[in-house]
């Protein structure tokens, strides 16, 4: 149940979640945007396209091992410093990646930005539930979900745009600029709201959280690469999952675990956790078809390709931003609900596509996605955040933006594999048919997703203090009439 308590006012809530607004926008837009620039690096660097996959793969696999550290590390260092190393981090790797001459390292300037992703996508969520009050969270939750979901939708816009008017280069110089007035905000504006507990850190758990999580995203990472049965696949994984459950068991008889997964038993929590998740994988698997049916399928230069996502991308905006100011008057439920009937559709739809198919049919299909995977986003985070107490709040971020990586890398990996078996079925005389069945695939394993996630929708439990707010106003009304 939710703890109503006195809570601190601020008053420049905005102000202070300035710093990782940018921060986390820069992070997801890195997450997508290098997917439209891989044939560029290839050809630059001279290396098959499939082993420019690692600039994705390391990205993700750093964030998935620094993101279940978090939670301790907010519990013990200020948000200030935290946010500064983090936001320091990410421009130092950027600015290595930008002026790279060889390919080792760009992999190593990509893996140094993962390390500030991963602590700035659990400090956004847990710091906007304290930061502003609490009758204004799922607005507060709204922006920081548009920030999610908006960066990815526009990475392949933006980075279409920069390769198309210089080279790969400019996207790194691109997060630097970004990220330097980050850290100027950072500096001048940001205030931390938790208070620390200095507790030792168990190294025994970190390994075990590394091995555990990176474990299960390389495997599924190398999938794409190379096969599920491949050695590569297959013992990154057992060790992943064999540590994941020595992990689990350390954090639960722990006194003062790392991550507190007590979490996991509130069912609130869990339900909101999973469409938070399912939403995620829909979106990074669509947001990594659409880029390369637009090029491959139809031989669409990369500007336009570019211009093309351009609309779902501002609508995914404006959407994320509705749906918070939507769930602070409406509830939960039914915004996810309705989020995952529109989502599925847009899914559905994109599975028709043909390589004769209009650009304003694309654009329509691409608009169905971007209203309706925002319009479930934030409700659905909010609602699974708002379930915990105040003491689990940081805990309950981490284990949302932890799990919500490992279903993007997997949910990555298998639509890839999907694409690239459907692509070599050679039903076709034309390459390109035979690579717009790979997408059907792909888009139809977004569409199970989908449909997953609006049989789950329907168990969204609206939040302590909107029942009571309801209430309140059903009595007023009582009293008036």
């Amino acid at each position: 149940m939710t703890q109503i308590s006195k809570r601190k006012v601020y008053q420049h809530p905005f102000l202070i979640m300035s710093s990782l607004y940018l921060g986390a926008f820069v992070g997801m837009f890195s997450e997508t945007s290098l997917n439209i620039a891989l044939p560029a690096l290839s050809q630059y660097f001279d290396m098959p396209l499939s082993f420019m996959q690692w600039i994705v793969v390391s990205y993700m696999l750093v964030i998935g091992i620094i993101l279940p550290l978090a939670s301790f590390l907010m519990k013990n260092y200020s948000i200030r410093q935290l946010t500064l190393f983090s936001l320091i981090c990410f421009l130092i790797g950027a600015l290595i990646s930008a002026l790279s001459p060889n390919f080792v390292l760009l992999l190593v300037g990509r893996m140094i930005q993962g390390i500030g992703t991963g602590l700035i996508l659990p400090m956004l969520f847990a710091t906007s539930m304290e930061v502003f009050p609490i009758q204004k969270l799922g607005s507060a939750m709204g922006i920081a979900s548009l920030i999610i979901m908006f960066a990815p939708a526009i990475g392949s816009t933006l980075a279409g745009i920069l390769l198309g008017i210089g080279s790969w280069r400019l996207i790194f110089f691109a997060f630097a600029i970004i990220l330097i007035l980050a850290i100027i905000c950072a500096y001048f504006f940001i205030e931390s709201p938790f208070t620390l507990a200095q507790s030792k850190i168990d190294w025994i758990s970190c390994i075990l959280s590394a091995l555990g999580f990176g474990g299960i995203i390389l495997a599924f990472s190398n999938a794409s690469e190379f096969s599920f049965q491949s050695i590569f696949v297959i013992i990154p994984l057992m060790i992943g999952l064999l540590a994941l459950i020595f992990y689990t068991k350390r954090q639960l008889i722990s006194k003062k675990p790392i991550l507190n997964l007590k979490a996991l038993q509130n069912k609130g929590f869990v339900i909101g956790t999973l469409l938070v998740m399912l939403n995620f994988g829909i979106t990074l698997s669509s947001m990594y078809l659409l880029p390369q049916i637009l090029q491959n399928a139809l031989n669409l230069p990369v500007t336009l390709t570019g211009i093309i996502m351009l609309p779902g991308g501002i609508v995914n905006a404006v959407v994320s931003f509705i749906s918070g100011k939507l769930n602070d008057q409406l509830g939960p439920k039914k915004l996810v609900v309705l989020g995952f009937i529109l989502t599925t559709i847009g899914c559905l739809a994109f599975g028709q596509l043909n390589v004769q198919a209009s650009i304003g049919y694309i654009i329509a299909c691409h608009l169905l996605l971007m209203i309706g995977i925002p319009l479930a986003m934030s409700p659905a985070q909010s609602s699974a955040l708002q379930a915990l107490p105040k003491n689990l709040s940081t805990d309950g971020s981490t284990i949302i933006n932890t799990l919500q990586q490992v279903l993007g890398a997997i949910a990555t990996a298998i639509t890839t594999c999907l694409l690239q078996f459907g692509s070599q079925q050679a039903i076709y005389p034309q390459a390109n048919k035979n690579y717009m069945l790979g997408a059907h695939f792909g888009f139809y394993f977004a569409l199970i997703l989908a449909i997953i996630g609006l049989f789950l929708a329907f168990n969204v439990q609206t939040p302590d203090y909107m029942k009571k707010l309801k209430n309140k106003y059903q009595t007023a009304q009582i009293k008036n009439n």
